[in-house]
């Protein structure tokens, strides 16, 4: 077996890909799952050893590939090794990507499947995000979810996973990519905004104190 390797928008994100089916389900629906710590990759043994790696942060599984993430502190000549090896071993033996069928599935909803409570506006909103959005994102080894659409101001919110999370062009994608061509078809949205997880805003928070506190000791004088 041949891993082949793909760099994403993001530096501190790789894209694996094994020649193999990963997040492939029976009925031929593309689904994917994130895990962003130890506790969360219970469900999938292989995210475990990933996650297990010194400087993993973080694993994606897409349809074909497996997307990791590493803190800044390592280097991918450091951590690229030990990944390469555990997904060989995998692979090749052919053992199961998930504990239990339950556990497969809660790993990866189908947020853009379309409902019969949903609205005409909701349903194309959907529909465009998994025809024309999710694709491309996907080929930069990320996905990104549907949270929702609220009616009075027109906003579309949105999760960003995989490589496109935490990366530094993950705002002109949503607002030159995303929310303009949701915008052009479907009129009914003003607007396209991320959701974030609890510990994105804290890491954003603390980027702003430490960003402050800089500009600050800049402009006293000395």
């Amino acid at each position: 077996m041949f891993i082949q390797t793909e760099t994403t928008p993001n530096e501190d994100s790789l894209k694996f890909i094994p020649g193999v089916s990963v997040m492939e389900t029976d009925d031929s629906d593309s689904l994917t799952a994130e895990f962003l710590d130890t506790r969360s990759a219970l469900a999938s043994p292989l995210a475990v050893r990933l996650m297990g790696v010194d400087g993993v942060k973080a694993v994606f599984y897409g349809p074909d590939f497996v997307t990791v993430s590493k803190t800044e502190e390592f280097s991918w000549a450091v951590v690229k090794p030990e990944i390469y090896a555990i997904l060989m071993e995998h692979f090749s033996s052919s053992a199961p990507l998930f504990r239990s069928k339950e556990d497969r599935e809660r790993a990866g909803p189908q947020d853009t499947r379309i409902l019969d409570t949903d609205s005409d506006t909701v349903a194309m909103i959907k529909e465009l995000l998994e025809t024309r959005v999710r694709p491309s994102i996907m080929e930069d080894g990320g996905d990104i979810e549907y949270r929702g659409f609220t009616e009075e101001d027109g906003i579309v919110k949105v999760k960003l996973k995989g490589s496109c999370r935490g990366c530094d062009s993950s705002a002109v994608t949503l607002k030159s990519g995303i929310e303009r061509m949701l915008m052009h078809y479907v009129p009914e949205v003003k607007g396209v905004e991320q959701i974030l997880d609890e510990e994105e805003v804290i890491a954003l928070d603390e980027f702003k104190k430490l960003e402050q506190r800089l500009n600050k000791e800049q402009k006293e004088p000395k």
